[in-house]
């Protein structure tokens, strides 16, 4: 007969437990579905739940690419109201996809996984690529209102940035990379971090200089080069004192 009764909430309960050792959390989680769904539909009465840290993880990565997702849109919204354009607006968020992707990629090549220090990688990752194309734009876009055409400005944007979005990569996968190789008892912990950082800038530093170029021409082509500003002391603005 049975040796001892578990009980939650009032339910009786039969508790299946296995090691997960060398599995990481979320895959051994779809590894249980994977299995319960094999069962086929319970008994009536009868009900499976997994409980452990498989529900706190599920809400957390939820949770993170929810705020990825929102951090975006403000970060759109703050560089349509800073240019002024929504197309400039398009054209510098076109990194972040480059940034998420490579951040993705590090984590493949290094056998790690997604959790919370790989997407915070994957955050910081795609705040500094941003940073990095608004400084192209900026001045790829003053050279085509000075009279330049957009492809002329574009290049003309890359090369005068080129040090300085090259020098803020390079500091930043440096500093990172001590992380991301793990030094020390604990710091396989914190590696996918610097892992996701490494990937994520080394492929939308790329981009920015090798394809945001090319989508700064394509769009802002035919764009006009009067200043929609609405202050009367910008001298580019339809709206500027005459005297």
């Amino acid at each position: 007969m049975v040796g001892e009764y578990d009980r939650y909430n009032m339910d009786r309960m039969v508790t299946v437990t296995a090691n997960i050792e060398n599995t990481d959390l979320g895959s051994a989680a779809k590894q249980v579905e994977a299995a319960v769904a094999q069962l086929g539909k319970p008994p009536a009465r009868v009900s499976i739940a997994t409980r452990g840290q498989v529900q706190p993880l599920t809400d957390l990565i939820t949770a993170l690419q929810a705020g990825l997702l929102l951090a975006t849109l403000v970060i759109f919204l703050l560089l349509a109201a800073n240019f002024q354009s929504v197309q400039l607006a398009l054209v510098t968020i076109l990194t972040t996809p480059a940034a998420v992707a490579g951040a993705m990629l590090a984590l493949w090549l290094w056998n790690s996984t997604l959790n919370l220090e790989s997407f915070m990688g994957v955050i910081m990752a795609v705040g500094v690529a941003v940073a990095n194309a608004i400084l192209l734009v900026t001045f790829a876009e003053r050279s085509r209102i000075a009279g330049k055409s957009s492809s002329d400005a574009a290049r003309e944007g890359a090369e005068s940035r080129l040090r300085p979005i090259l020098m803020t990569t390079l500091a930043m996968i440096s500093g990172m990379l001590p992380m991301a190789i793990g030094f020390g008892a604990t710091g396989g912990q914190a590696a996918p971090l610097g892992q996701a950082v490494i990937g994520g800038l080394a492929v939308a530093t790329a981009a920015t200089l090798l394809v945001l170029p090319g989508a700064f021409a394509l769009i802002r082509a035919t764009a006009g080069r009067q200043s929609p500003s609405l202050d009367p002391d910008d001298p580019a603005s339809k709206f500027a004192r005459t005297s």
